[in-house]
């Protein structure tokens, strides 16, 4: 292991360490890899499946984790961090869902979960709901892109630069740019900029559902956007999702960005997801 890698580990388990409860942490191996999962909460708790963003780890959820876990058992997915890229590449949308088929099943979790996902985890968790509706009893989704709108070309364009030369540096100035600059917390930010650097799983690019997808979708399901974010107009996200999905819940968080709702913005999310979840 070079020593990039050893930085990049030691500051995913300086923000793990900032997690308020115990954690276990469990490999669940699959035809794509072995993922871990950090497991917390009480054994008879409500399964809560949490899907990270693209970028970032389980370990982002140090905020949320805490009140979650009152009433939840949580189940916090890597795709990166600390799982092992020793299995076939996601090429397609079907790879991404046979991979959460699979960790799902090993950790033993039939029907039932709530699954809950921020970004391009809120895409992943959204498309497995329409994969797999009897497996998921409630869904959360955190101000993500292509589930009921498009990413913003602003977001795009800046984002590039990162994605044809990523860099720690590159990845510290989006993140500014986008939370226009908020204060970020630093554990959670050197996680995000060294994760850059590191081989990562292959990325499926995520694409918009097709409308009549969502004919019949009957799972309660929780649209979070953010009030501030620069990755997509939220108006245009919600009035589609109301279309799409007649049922659905939505709240907005004013204060909050696209990249800070997880972290600098957790008590106003936990409130809703905490409310929503039951």
């Amino acid at each position: 292991m070079d020593s990039s890698a050893k930085d990049y580990l030691a500051a995913y388990d300086a923000v793990l360490a900032q997690w308020p409860v115990p954690v276990s942490p469990v490999d669940v191996p699959s035809a794509y890899g072995t993922t871990r999962v950090n497991v917390c909460g009480p054994a008879d708790g409500a399964p809560l499946v949490l899907l990270h963003g693209g970028g970032a780890t389980s370990t982002v959820w140090f905020a949320n984790v805490g009140d979650l876990t009152r009433t939840h058992r949580v189940y916090a997915v890597d795709r990166s961090g600390r799982s092992v890229l020793d299995g076939a590449p996601f090429r397609t949308v079907d790879d991404l869902m046979g991979w959460l088929d699979a960790v799902l099943d090993g950790l033993g979790l039939g029907v039932g979960a709530a699954l809950c996902g921020h970004s391009y985890g809120g895409w992943m968790a959204l498309r497995y709901a329409l994969h797999a509706p009897h497996r998921v009893h409630r869904l959360a989704v955190l101000d993500s892109t292509d589930c009921f709108g498009g990413m913003r070309l602003t977001y795009r364009l800046r984002a590039v630069p990162l994605l044809v030369r990523p860099s720690a540096q590159r990845m510290r100035s989006f993140l500014a740019w986008e939370t226009r600059g908020a204060r970020l917390d630093p554990a959670w930010l050197s996680v995000m900029a060294l994760g850059v650097e590191q081989p990562g799983p292959r990325l499926v690019l995520p694409r918009r559902p097709a409308d009549e997808r969502f004919a019949g979708f009957s799972v309660p399901t929780l649209l979070v956007l953010a009030g501030r974010s620069r990755s997509h107009n939220i108006r245009k996200v919600e009035a589609n999702a109301r279309r799409l999905v007649p049922h659905i819940v939505t709240a907005v968080l004013p204060d909050a960005t696209h990249h800070t709702i997880p972290t600098e913005n957790a008590p106003a999310l936990n409130r809703v997801l905490c409310d929503f979840l039951g």
